[in-house]
């Protein structure tokens, strides 16, 4: 199977060879322009000038042209492009939506929204679910790590940027490629009017998941300004079929529009000019407008996507300048930290209030390489930044397009705060293994990778130290290829294999226990037999799925072991291989004791998540859970351990949330519609397939789209108690807990132990942990003591009477934490202080 790039090549050929078919070539004809081969890279391109002979693209035209000239009338600030493009286009029958978060939690193929379409991938471009409006306008967020290098140099790049999407869904005798591309046309000589000589369209294809098309790009003065794609087809292994929904995928800079129409040094200067105003005054830098007008026109030339040796490009617009290369790259770099702070700050921002953590895990990854490459950008120049004081800035000048980006500011503060001083604690650390990878002289994009990976030492670090030594060092491109294909294999789930078995073409199953969690006997008929395999009509009994076990009960009095889901069906797997045959009406019922505990966990783990939501902010997602019926476990995304406090304030939102007895909702949604009145919030265990969701709603408090067994009341959950929290990985933390009757036995278990650590102990229950509080600190002076000959003999003696409140369990817990333990480990733990300090008692007299 021939790659993404592969294919388009091969599409771009053949649509070149027949214009009129793939591209709206009827309005560019009409409109004056003619058809020509750029001289240079061999692009077809329409313009309306005849002696044209190159393309718009500044490798071949010469650079950026309109800085400080731009063809326009109007200056149209960043803000202001999207009101009058939302404008002109509702006008023209598009609705203007809001943009999706960035963080693409409704797909599992990527971590982060890359472009406007990424919104409607897979189930509206496949045709399963209606989009939000038809045609559509969006102003979408997007964040794209592979041009990291760039960013602040090129005057166009950016990690995170607005993608101004033009989107239409419709079947094939509908679309109406002409209408797309007028619709396009206009805005560009009417909205921002660009008269129509100072336009080149290029003709392009496009390939990508799955599905491939013509693109018209269109330019002037050298800036690509957006690129209209007509997905048309669908990729197979013998060719490409055509798409029986095609779409209109049109991609615009926001940030390029705005900086096109005010002709700036740099599209920075109009996108962010309160950040990028704060930071020059801040760090006292000032640059001359004539010649870092002059630079960016050839900045184009330092794109290190298109470029094989940047150092001949550097050394080539030094001459074309006719300046000194090094007195060039001081100050252009100095620049380009200013910019990349503005930029990543930026990201960064909506990224974290869109749900996600820097980490060393999956998109968090390049969220703390961003985060850590502007660290080390102000150390290098000595600058002290305020975070905090960037993100206000970008808030305010955003406000008009995100008002929601300044709903929890504290938070992104905290959180930056976190990661600065797990940065600047490993300074020194850092700097003593560079140098010595330095003195190595084998800085590849792999190893560069592997101090990431293993030290969390960025690139930017080992640059700046390389820089130091005198040693000229440049970072590979290689190492965010890499960093890209370890995302890639983070997001590859592991499962139990399973045979796939072959059960024919029989109707899907029809699962009875989305409506009633006691749904525990029913009748069926059996379509399918395959050994000790049963496949039925209809079934109550669960399949392992969500991270919740699966039922066990009878089929016709067999045992059935294990439930599993192979596509739609649901397969039974019994003890024996059956009596009954295929066509048979049999009877099945659940093992109740089993259900409700499985059932009372699913429940309790949706009221934790919504509890630590509550409690520790809009950051927490689920990123992982379980429910067997011996405990469950959450894990949510969180930057730190949970301390005593925040364990015990989400235990009792949980347990309040119980005592309410709230009514537990279940019903099925269209995806869209589920969308639009819940948000993405929905997808808490990830990506969801299908055209309709199931929804679980407790009013008021959370909603998850989730197929599990659930209560119908909160109040039958009865009781929550969090056993432990851990953090189990950067930026992941794992709640274990019991609810219903395995909370309540554990309340007993607890209490057990704790009447027998009073007897041993000599107090009342609640005097425990203070009396072990006092065992610990008597038994480590005794044991100092004795070091040195003799022990002061009140250190034998107990007699703290301090009380605790709280239940069974609080109690033991906090009895644990007083020796750092765990619960289970309590008694043994007391018995040997007491044994030891018996032992020196002896000695000692």
């Amino acid at each position: 199977m021939p790659t993404d790039k592969e294919i388009k090549k091969i599409f771009k050929e053949k649509a070149s060879r027949e214009p009129d078919k793939y591209y709206a070539t009827s309005v560019l004809k009409s409109e004056g322009f003619i058809r020509k081969k750029c001289k240079k890279c061999g692009t077809y391109f329409w313009t309306t000038n005849p002696d044209q002979e190159v393309c718009g693209d500044p490798s071949c035209s010469g650079g950026y042209r309109f800085i400080g000239n731009p063809p326009v009338r109007e200056k149209i600030s960043y803000v202001d492009v999207w009101k009058k493009f939302s404008r002109f286009f509702k006008e023209r029958g598009y609705t203007p939506i809001k943009r999706y978060p960035v963080v693409a939690r409704w797909r599992d193929d990527t971590d982060f929204v890359q472009a406007s379409i990424y919104d409607f991938q897979p189930w509206v471009v496949s045709g399963e679910v209606d989009p939000p409006a038809n045609p559509l306008v969006v102003p979408q967020f997007c964040l794209r790590f592979n041009d990291i290098e760039n960013v602040g140099i090129t005057g166009a790049h950016y990690t995170g940027f607005v993608m101004i999407g033009q989107h239409a869904f419709t079947s094939p005798e509908d679309y109406d490629q002409e209408k797309y591309f007028t619709d396009i046309y206009e805005w560009l000589t009417k909205g921002l009017g660009i008269p129509k000589n100072e336009l080149s369209f290029h003709e392009d294809a496009w390939a990508g998941g799955g599905n491939l098309g013509p693109s018209m790009e269109y330019f002037s003065r050298g800036l690509e300004l957006g690129n209209q794609v007509y997905m048309q087809y669908a990729v197979t292994p013998t060719g490409y079929k055509e798409l029986d929904t095609k779409v209109l995928d049109m991609g615009m800079g926001h940030e390029r529009n705005a900086w096109f129409t005010n002709g700036a040094a740099t599209s920075y200067d109009i996108v962010m000019p309160s950040v990028v105003d704060y930071l020059k005054k801040i760090t006292s830098t000032r640059i001359n407008k004539d010649f870092h007008e002059r630079f960016t026109m050839l900045s184009s030339m330092l794109n290190r996507d298109e470029v094989e040796d940047i150092e001949k490009a550097w050394q080539m617009i030094a001459k074309k300048l006719g300046m000194n290369i090094k007195e060039i790259r001081e100050m252009i770099e100095r620049m380009a930290a200013i910019y990349s702070i503005a930029d990543h700050t930026r990201s960064l921002l909506v990224a974290i209030h869109d749900g996600a953590l820097p980490s060393n895990v999956g998109g968090g990854y390049n969220l703390r390489l961003i985060l850590r490459r502007a660290l080390s950008m102000a150390q290098r120049y000595g600058w002290d930044i305020d975070f905090y004081k960037i993100a206000e800035l970008h808030v305010k000048d955003l406000k008009p397009l995100f008002p929601e980006l300044g709903e929890d500011l504290e938070h992104f503060n905290k959180i930056m705060e976190i990661e600065k001083n797990r940065y600047y604690s490993t300074i020194e650390r850092n700097k003593r293994i560079i140098e010595k990878e330095l003195s190595k002289n084998n800085i590849t994009a792999e190893r560069l990778f592997t101090l990431y990976e293993s030290q969390g030492i960025s690139p930017e670090e080992v640059k700046n130290t390389a820089r130091e030594k005198g040693i000229k060092l440049d970072i590979p491109k290689r190492f965010y290829e890499l960093l890209e294909e370890k995302r890639e294999k983070s997001r590859k789930k592991e499962g139990v294999m399973r045979e796939e078995l072959d059960i024919g073409d029989i109707p899907e199953t029809i699962c009875l226990y989305y409506d009633h969690y006691d749904y525990l006997e029913f009748e069926a008929r059996v379509l399918r037999i395959i050994d000790n395999k049963v496949v039925l009509d209809r079934t109550a009994f669960y399949p392992t799925s969500g991270g919740q076990m699966h039922d066990k009960g009878k089929i016709n009095g067999i045992e059935v072991i294990d439930v599993y889901k192979q596509g739609r069906h649901v397969i039974h797997v019994l003890k024996e291989k059956p009596g009954f045959k295929e066509g048979s009406l049999v009877q099945g019922s659940i093992n109740p004791e089993r259900r409700i505990i499985l059932t009372q966990h699913h429940t309790a783990t949706h009221i934790i998540n919504g509890a630590a939501r509550q409690v520790l902010g809009r950051h927490v997602w689920q990123a992982g859970a379980e429910k067997t019926t011996e405990k469950a476990r959450l894990d949510i995304t969180h930057y730190a351990s949970l301390t005593s406090e925040e364990k015990r304030l989400i235990e009792e939102v949980a347990n309040n949330i119980i005592k309410q007895n709230l009514p537990v909702y279940k019903y099925f949604l269209k995806r869209n519609i589920a969308e639009q009145r819940f948000g993405i919030r929905i997808y808490q265990g990830g990506a969801v397939p299908g055209k309709e969701l199931r929804i679980v709603e407790i009013p008021d408090f959370d909603v998850e789209a989730c197929g599990g067994t659930h209560l119908n009341t909160t109040g039958e959950a009865e009781l929550v108690k969090i056993l432990k929290t851990t953090r189990i990985q950067d930026g992941v933390v794992r709640i274990e807990f019991v609810a219903g009757r395995r909370a309540i036995e554990e309340m007993d278990k607890a209490k057990k132990k704790l009447e027998e650590l009073s007897k041993i102990l000599n107090c009342e229950i609640e005097q425990v942990p203070g009396r072990i509080e006092e065992l610990f600190t008597k038994w480590k002076k005794a044991k100092k003591q004795a070091r040195k000959g003799m022990i002061d003999q009140e250190l034998f003696t107990l007699n703290s009477n301090e009380k605790t409140s709280g239940d069974y369990m609080d109690i033991l817990q906090l009895a644990a934490e007083k020796i750092k333990t765990q619960p289970e480990h309590v008694e043994k733990s007391v018995k040997r202080f007491l044994k030891e300090l018996e032992e020196l008692r002896h000695i000692n007299s």
